[in-house]
């Protein structure tokens, strides 16, 4: 059906489990096993919009076994060739506050066992993560936080751990030293499966907390679940109303490279 198609895709995180209203939902199959949820259907601004809360709407899927592959590829099967994968994330620097966002460009992979590629053979191709992020979709994300006066970071860099645990004092001290500015437990392997299957991808990351190695400064709170949720829960309208411009204001044409990032599929 007509209706069962969309052409931008948003993943939703922690504390994000819902976003359109008037949804149609559909459960899609995929060659991966099942997708971490129903699939929610709805028009925003005169487009097509797919939501998968990536963790599961009862956040029953926690990050190291979340099924990337099958949600990913669901977004594909309808259509979409646009993601937005907001999420919450932590601090490693102190400029960088809870209640920012930041449009990050680049990521480092510190998980391990995750099943992160669709290339497996008997076709195999390696495909560059050079730039893991579409700067189409970047640009139009930066822009649109500023056009609504939120405190914004254009660039950043986030490094991926494994989860579900945070990290110890001594990690995040190490991260930091890298000049690495945002901590995440799902960016990989969403980003780069988006890259294999010739979508664009952007990230859009709330930051929540300070992580473990910046508690020693003054009125900095050590890193919980539930402060990332209360941060989460208290940003939550301010995201929505982003994700709103973005989807809006993209282009109804891609003029980034995603689209040939893996070649012909």
């Amino acid at each position: 059906m007509a209706s069962n198609r969309a052409e931008i895709g948003i993943f939703g995180g922690s504390g994000f489990y819902r976003f359109l209203d008037r949804v149609e939902e559909v459960w899609v199959e995929t060659p991966y096993g099942a997708p971490s949820d129903m699939v929610a259907l709805a028009e925003v601004g005169g487009r097509r919009v797919a939501f998968l809360p990536r963790h599961g709407r009862d956040h029953r899927h926690p990050p190291h076994l979340v099924n990337y592959r099958a949600n990913v590829w669901a977004m594909q099967a309808l259509g979409v060739t646009r993601i937005i994968g907001p999420c919450a994330a932590g601090s490693l620097k102190a400029d960088v506050k809870p209640g920012d966002f930041v449009v990050c460009d680049q990521l480092v992979d510190r998980t391990w066992g995750r099943p992160d590629t669709f290339f497996e053979g008997p076709v195999v191709r390696h495909v560059s993560a050079a730039d893991p992020y579409c700067p189409e979709m970047r640009a139009v994300a930066a822009e649109q936080a500023r056009a609504l006066g939120i405190r914004v970071h254009e660039r950043g860099t986030v490094v991926v751990v494994q989860g579900p645990r945070f990290s110890t004092r001594a990690e995040s001290r190490w991260f930091a030293s890298q000049g690495w500015e945002v901590i995440n437990m799902t960016q990989y392997p969403e980003a780069i499966l988006a890259r294999e299957l010739n979508l664009c991808y952007v990230n859009i990351a709330l930051i929540t907390d300070y992580d473990a190695g910046l508690e020693g400064q003054p009125e900095i709170r050590p890193v919980t679940h539930e402060e990332v949720l209360r941060v989460f829960n208290a940003n939550n309208d301010q995201l929505r109303g982003l994700l709103h411009r973005v989807i809006e204001a993209l282009p109804e044409e891609r003029h980034c490279p995603c689209a040939k990032a893996a070649g012909d599929r």
